[in-house]
């Protein structure tokens, strides 16, 4: 039962915290109560579940939002400032995040290729700066359930439109397993054991312990 030495994380072809950045957009008050691709309430446990990962595993964090400088919109919503409160914010005016400098500046600094994106909503905010960002030569990986649209509909042309464009489609359990990868990697195990936690309260580990 032994593990094969570690590919070098940096070019390896899957998602490791070397070679990846977190992009995280527009999770303000305004934009989730729009939400109507998915239950709101869940899709903000799976971002900010997708937030923690991000912090857990070291990755560069990018945070836009839009209009709060011009006092047209309202910060992020409280669940996810608790978790990236330490990081900065990105305010702008355009709908596509790629088109405004200190953006694009922050991203381009990170140094990686990777972009894990997430941004309400599906069909502009994320599709935008995602298509921009594939023409610019990055590899993007959206987070389906960590994202949502003003409808099932719109959501699901977005991702469709992007996907066609050569986005890759990943859910929130897929990113923390593809980033963990070996439970060897003993110093990040802790923040892994959130992907068992569900919106419904449902905890599968703890549910076998008490099978067991």
């Amino acid at each position: 039962m032994s593990s094969e030495p570690r590919r070098d994380p940096v070019s390896d072809q899957l998602l490791t915290p070397e070679n990846a950045a977190f992009i995280i957009i527009d999770y303000q008050p305004v934009q989730v109560s729009s939400i109507r691709s998915m239950n709101a309430g869940e899709m903000v446990f799976n971002i900010v579940s997708t937030a923690k990962a991000a912090v857990t595993y070291g990755l560069p964090i990018v945070h836009s939002t839009v209009n709060v400088a011009t006092g047209n919109n309202k910060p992020p919503i409280q669940q996810l400032q608790d978790v990236l409160g330490d990081f900065p914010t990105y305010d702008r005016t355009t709908i596509n995040s790629w088109e405004d400098v200190e953006f694009r500046r922050a991203v381009e600094a990170t140094g990686r290729k990777k972009l894990i994106m997430t941004a309400l909503w599906t069909e502009a905010c994320l599709t935008f700066p995602a298509l921009d960002a594939i023409k610019e030569g990055y590899e993007v990986y959206v987070v389906v359930d960590a994202v949502g649209g003003t409808s099932v509909t719109a959501h699901e042309a977005a991702l469709r439109r992007m996907e066609q464009a050569g986005v890759k489609l990943i859910s929130r359990v897929q990113l923390y397993c593809e980033l963990q990868r070996d439970w060897n990697r003993a110093g990040t195990v802790p923040g892994f054991l959130d992907v068992f936690d569900n919106f419904d309260g449902f905890n599968a580990e703890k549910a076998a312990e008490k099978a067991g």
